[in-house]
């Protein structure tokens, strides 16, 4: 039997990114448990695909498309999720991007993952930096600031951010995703401690090396491939599934006295 602190049976969630990778492994796997979902994205054929499978689960469902990075549009988010559902349980804060690129050209030196940049003779513009944090940090601050009103009325409440383990261990070439990711995490420290009084868990996973469409290329380059199998420690990629897993218990209630804190999801890779 499992019990019943694990289970989320009636809760409604909000999954960011959701059309795909992390964020519809993690929409599946808490519509699987029992919650009701909204799957948001900007690509509305994707998040619909996800809305198809979760309502083959029999659990209600919306897709709502949005883009994260905007106030107007996660408003209308929350609110039509409010209206349809009447609350707002658990929130997953998934969008993201990256944009591989270094600040400045460094003739005659390619340094480890180099593989991933498409021009190795272009800097990183401040155009790319800024669509790299607002769509992994801004989109975070946004949509946590928009239901906070929603939670902190409840007094009760699971925000789950999804950072990174480049939030602790630093690449060539990712200076703003990295930079973004590191910033996710600190946020949910500092959230985690002001919403500590109302009952709302406030965490972070940090995901090591998956394959999504975003590691895409990692995982289709066999170079690329074998550098990353033989550096995490169980020698292989996680399955998206198990970020799903670990989001099912921040969700829950079995994870009740745990708030701030980012887990490493990594196979053992910043254990070395």
């Amino acid at each position: 039997m499992i019990p019943n602190e694990f289970s989320i049976e009636g809760k409604v969630a909000i999954v960011t990114g959701a059309g795909r990778g992390i964020g519809k492994a993690i929409s599946l796997v808490l519509a699987e448990a029992g919650a009701d979902i909204v799957v948001a994205a900007r690509t509305k054929d994707q998040i619909e695909k996800t809305a198809k499978e979760i309502d083959d689960l029999g659990q209600r469902v919306l897709a709502i498309p949005t883009d994260v990075t905007k106030a107007d549009q996660v408003e209308h988010l929350i609110e039509t999720t409010i209206s349809e559902f009447g609350r707002i349980d658990i929130l997953v804060n998934n969008a993201g991007a990256s944009r591989p690129r270094q600040l400045i050209p460094l003739p005659g030196i390619k340094l480890p993952r180099w593989q991933r940049v498409d021009d190795l003779n272009t800097s990183i513009s401040e155009e790319e930096w800024r669509l790299v944090l607002d769509s992994n940090l801004t989109s975070t601050f946004i949509c946590t600031k928009a239901v906070g009103p929603h939670m902190i009325q409840q007094r009760k409440g699971k925000v789950i951010n999804i950072s990174s383990v480049a939030a602790e261990s630093g690449g060539a070439y990712f200076s703003s995703y990295d930079t973004s990711k590191a910033a996710v995490s600190m946020f949910t420290r500092c959230i985690a401690l002001e919403w500590a009084p109302f009952n709302i868990n406030v965490n972070a996973i940090g995901p090591g090396f998956f394959h999504t469409q975003m590691t895409a290329k990692e995982h289709e380059t066999p170079d690329l491939r074998e550098q990353m199998h033989s550096s995490v420690p169980l020698g292989r990629a996680g399955e998206t599934r198990e970020i799903g897993l670990l989001a099912l218990y921040l969700a829950s209630n079995a994870s009740n006295y745990l708030t701030g804190q980012t887990i490493f999801l990594d196979g053992g890779l910043l254990a070395r």
